[in-house]
């Protein structure tokens, strides 16, 4: 008698070009619809204008006010502007979906979930690169920021899984924004929170024990002192514990986000909940 062999189910090419259309289209149509500064009269002066302003402004008020040089602050303010686009702009491209009148027609689809959360951090990771490296631009001319030539690379991944983990956690404060009336206001608690717990313009052994244990809870903290040792020549071997450590706050931050969203998703099927405003 011969055991019976069960067949091996092959995977769905349709099924996979279907979850890879929603995570990219869907990341790039969610952008231009719900996205509020996708016109260049609003993304300049906010997201190109604040930053310029934040970057001298602590460069002077840091370098005048203590020995450190305005390098120093220009690179810790580089990094942290990338809050900026992936904190609000998560939290807009989530929490919006409900505000635009769209979240039913979300909820009804039997689309891929994963790729359709997915999808939205591509543009808000692209868009916090480019304000970041347009403030380390200007940091280079204007304020004394060098970044040793060998260790570009190290400091360019720190960046980029440093602004990851800033858009994660903008993405859980959007799933919470499904349930309140205004989830901006939880946006502007995060910025000012990685503003202040996670070392941008005061070391972290400079602050009090119980801020320390919340600054090593949130995004930036690890990347920016990444970046700031890779800058005077770090490599991966010496960064390398600090940018997986990064990563893993902000994946933390999105598989917390995503259930979050999955299980407001399932009450709204059942009480409605997600369309009450």
């Amino acid at each position: 008698m011969t055991a019976a062999v069960a067949p091996v189910r092959a995977a769905n090419p349709a099924g996979l070009r279907s979850a890879f259309r929603v995570f990219w289209y869907g990341g790039l149509m969610s952008y231009g619809m719900l996205f509020n500064w996708a016109r260049p009269s609003i993304y300049i002066p906010t997201l190109i204008g604040g930053p310029t302003f934040q970057l001298f402004f602590f460069a002077a008020l840091g370098s005048y006010a203590t020995d450190r040089s305005a390098a120093y602050f220009a690179i810790g303010n580089a990094v942290q502007v990338s809050a900026l686009a992936g904190v609000f702009g998560m939290t807009m491209a989530i929490a919006n979906e409900r505000w635009f009148g769209t979240l039913p027609a979300i909820l009804a689809t039997p689309s891929n979930r994963v790729a359709l959360f997915a999808g939205r951090f591509l543009p808000f990771v692209g868009n916090g690169l480019l304000v970041s490296l347009y403030a380390f631009g200007v940091g280079v001319v204007f304020l004394g920021v060098r970044l040793a030539p060998g260790s570009l690379l190290v400091a360019g991944l720190a960046l980029l899984v440093t602004v990851f983990s800033c858009t994660a956690i903008g993405a859980l404060q959007g799933a919470i924004s499904l349930r309140l009336r205004d989830g901006l206001f939880g946006a502007n608690l995060i910025m000012m929170a990685i503003l202040l717990f996670c070392g941008v313009n005061i070391p972290l052994a400079d602050l009090p024990g119980w801020m320390q244990v919340i600054g090593n809870l949130l995004p930036f903290t690890h990347g920016l002192e990444a970046v700031r040792q890779a800058a005077v020549g770090a490599g991966l071997a010496d960064v390398g514990g600090l940018i997986g450590l990064e990563a893993l706050i902000g994946v933390a931050y999105a598989v917390v986000a995503f259930g979050l969203f999955t299980y407001l998703e399932r009450g709204a099927r059942q009480n409605a909940t997600l369309d009450v405003r």
